[in-house]
């Protein structure tokens, strides 16, 4: 069954994003790996709980991708203080998964 759920949720990310080149598997991070970030990572995200009825109202997006438009502000960081800006953590396929098994998407499903 679990495999059926990453096919179904490989598929909305095909469909929402285009076709990649690269494998698509459980630990496969949406925004180091898939370039999803910023508004298409909230976009994507809503067409996920949607299409999955997951609960999302306590998943804080702000830990996982930069905001959007975010990228002169760490070039700029990285410049001065030599020091990279870091999200604190990378949501991946698998999470996904285990969010629609759960019904809900939180820090408790993810670090489960």
């Amino acid at each position: 069954m679990r495999d059926d759920i990453l096919i179904k949720i490989i598929l909305l990310v095909e469909k929402r994003m285009g076709k990649y080149q690269m494998p698509i598997v459980r630990e496969t991070a949406l925004e180091k790996d898939l370039g999803i970030s910023g508004d298409d990572a909230v976009e994507f995200l809503m067409d996920f709980s949607k299409e999955f009825n997951v609960d999302m109202s306590n998943f804080d997006i702000k830990k996982y991708f930069f905001p959007e438009g975010d990228s002169i502000l760490p070039a700029i960081v990285r410049l001065f203080t030599g020091k990279r800006q870091r999200k604190q953590k990378e949501l991946r396929l698998g999470d996904l998964e285990k969010a629609v098994i759960a019904g809900r998407l939180d820090e408790e499903i993810i670090n489960s």
